[in-house]
C-alpha cells in the first residue's frame, strides 16, 4: 500500500474515524494496529523485521536506563546498534558484495561457494533503522528516558505515515506525542489536508510526469545526444524534489490529521545560495540525523586538525550518506562529491564571507541569483551519478553532454504538463521564500479564492496527474 493507491485512500479515512472514535488513552493502539496493517499490506514478512528491531531496541534501551555503569551502558548501546544494523547490511549490501565477489573470483577462474543470489530490500528499512539507532543513542546520552511501554516503541518505529520513506523522526519528538495524543482539532485536520493535497500535486502532476520523460532518456542513453542528456540532468533534481518532497508533505499532513506533529523535510532547497545552505534545506531529517549522530562526533574527534578535521568529518559523513542511499559505486561517488563541495566551502568560508561583506554582495540580486544557479548546477551535476545505472553510464552521460550536440528530444504533452506543474511549484516556493505574507491561495482569508485554489489543484491532479499508483523514488533506499 502506497499513498497514491486506492487502497490508501480507503484505509486512511477509516483509520481516522476509528482513531477519533476511540477513547484518548487507547488511540495509540489504533495507530499501532493501523501501522502494522499498512506495512503488512506491502509484504507480510517485512513485519518480522520491524518487530525484531522493536524488541531489540526496547530491551537494550531499558537496560541502558537501568544501569549506572558507563562501560555497561556503552556495551548495551553498541550491541543494539549492531543488531539494528545487521538486517540493513544483509538486505541492502549482501547483493552487491556477493555479486562483486562472484565477478572478481570468476575472472581468476576461482569457484565461489555461494551462488549469485539476491534479496529484495524491505521497504523503509533504511529509515526506521536510523530512527531506532537515534533513539538508542539518545537514551545512552541521557537526552531522553527509555519508554516503558513496548507498544509505544513499536508505534514509533512502525508509524505508518513515516515507515516507508520518512521523514526520519526523533524519539524525543514522537514518544511524548504518542503517550499523550491530541484531541480532535479541526484546524490541524484542515492544515493536514492542505499539505496532503499539495503533496499529491507534487508527486502525481510533477514528479511522475517528469519521470516519463527522464526514463525515456536515461534508459536509452546511447540513443540520445548531449543536449537531451543535459536537459534531463537539469530536470532530475526537480523530479526528486517533487517526489520525495511530495511524499514528505503527504506523510506530514497524514500525521497532522491524527494530531501528530512531524518535522519538516524540505525548505525550498532550490533557493539556497551555497551547498552548505542547500543541505540545510534538502532532506532535512536525514541531514540533521547525520549531523547529530555522525558529523558532530567525528568533528569533535578530529578537532585537533582544525579546519581539516571538519573536512575529514564532512567526507566521512557524506560517504556514509552515499552508502545509505545505495550499495553501488555511483552513490559512493555521489556522496563523496557532496563531501568535496562542502569541504571546499569550509576551506574558503572566511575569505568568501570577507569578500561578500566588503562588496555588500549578500543583498545584490544578481550575485544571489548567480550563487543560487551555481549551487543548483553543482547538485544537478552530482545527481547524474544518483540517477545513472552504473559508473560507465554516468561517465558516458558526462562525455555526451560536453562533446555531442544535437536536437533536443521532446515529448510534447509530457513535457508541457511537467513544466507547467514545475513552474507552479517554483512560483509557490518563490512566494514562500520572499513574500510569505502575500499572494496567499490556500491560506487566503477570502473563501472564494481559497476554495478556487483547492479546486484548481484537484482539477490538475485529475486531469494531468499520473494516476497509476506508482512508487516513490526513495522506496528503493
Amino acid at each position: 500500500m502506497v499513498f497514491t493507491s486506492i487502497n490508501f485512500l480507503i484505509f486512511f479515512p477509516i483509520t481516522v474515524i476509528l482513531f477519533y472514535l476511540t477513547p484518548n488513552k487507547y488511540r495509540w493502539i489504533v495507530l499501532l494496529v493501523a501501522s502494522y496493517f499498512f506495512y503488512i499490506n506491502i509484504k507480510p514478512v517485512y513485519a518480522f523485521l520491524t518487530t525484531g528491531i522493536t524488541a531489540s531496541t526496547y530491551f537494550f534501551t531499558r537496560l541502558i536506563d537501568k544501569t549506572d555503569v558507563d562501560e555497561k551502558k556503552r556495551k548495551y548501546m553498541v550491541i543494539n546498534i549492531i543488531l539494528i544494523l545487521l538486517p540493513l547490511f544483509f538486505f541492502k549490501y549482501f547483493n552487491s558484495i556477493n555479486h562483486g565477489t562472484f565477478i572478481l573470483l570468476e575472472k581468476f577462474h576461482i569457484r565461489y561457494p555461494l551462488p549469485e543470489i539476491s534479496f529484495l530490500l524491505p521497504v523503509g528499512i533504511s529509515f526506521y533503522t536510523f530512527m531506532a539507532i537515534g533513539y538508542t543513542v539518545d537514551v545512552y546520552n541521557e537526552e531522553i528516558k527509555s519508554e516503558k511501554n513496548i507498544g509505544i516503541v513499536a508505534l514509533f518505529i512502525s508509524f505508518f505515515p513515516l515507515v516507508l520513506s520518512g521523514p526520519i523522526e526523533r524519539a524525543k519528538n514522537m514518544l511524548p506525542q504518542f503517550n499523550k495524543l491530541k484531541k480532535i482539532n479541526y484546524g490541524l485536520i484542515v492544515q493536514g489536508l492542505k499539505m496532503m493535497l499539495w503533496g499529491y500535486f507534487m508527486k502525481l502532476v510533477v514528479a511522475d510526469r517528469i519521470a516519463i520523460y527522464l526514463d525515456a532518456i536515461y534508459n536509452n542513453i546511447q540513443q540520445h545526444n548531449g543536449n537531451s542528456l543535459l536537459f534531463a540532468s537539469l530536470l532530475y533534481p526537480f523530479q526528486v524534489y517533487a517526489d520525495l518532497g511530495g511524499y514528505s508533505l503527504i506523510a506530514i499532513g497524514t500525521a497532522k490529521i491524527l494530531g501528530v506533529d512531524v518535522i519538516q523535510n524540505f525548505r525550498r532547497p532550490f533557493f539556497a545560495s551555497s551547498m552548505s545552505e542547500f543541505w540545510r534545506r534538502w532532506h532535512m531529517s536525514l541531514i540533521t540525523w547525520l549531523t547529530d549522530y555522525v558529523y558532530t562526533p567525528l568533528s569533535f574527534y578530529f578537532r585537533k586538525y582544525k579546519v581539516w578535521g571538519i573536512v575529514i568529518a564532512l567526507l566521512i559523513t557524506f560517504f556514509i550518506s552515499g552508502i545509505w542511499h545505495g550499495a553501488t559505486l555511483t552513490f559512493i561517488v555521489w556522496g563523496l562529491m557532496q563531501g568535496v563541495f562542502l569541504s571546499i566551502e569550509a576551506l574558503t568560508n572566511k575569505r568568501r564571507n570577507a569578500f561578500e561583506k566588503k562588496y555588500a554582495l549578500t543583498k545584490n540580486v544578481f550575485y544571489v541569483f548567480l550563487s543560487i544557479s551555481f549551487t543548483f548546477i553543482l547538485f544537478a551535476a552530482s545527481q547524474i551519478f544518483g540517477r545513472a545505472a552504473n559508473i560507465e553510464n554516468a561517465i558516458n552521460i558526462y562525455s555526451k553532454i560536453f562533446a555531442e550536440r544535437g536536437s533536443l528530444y521532446i515529448e510534447k504533452t509530457t513535457l508541457t504538463y511537467s513544466l507547467i506543474g514545475l513552474c507552479l511549484i517554483l512560483l509557490k516556493d518563490f512566494r514562500d521564500e520572499y513574500f510569505p505574507e502575500k499572494f496567499l491561495l490556500f491560506e487566503n482569508s477570502n473563501i472564494v479564492i481559497r476554495y478556487a485554489s483547492y479546486l484548481f489543484v484537484v482539477f490538475m491532479i485529475l486531469l494531468v496527474g499520473v494516476l497509476d499508483g506508482g512508487q516513490f523514488i526513495y522506496f528503493q533506499f
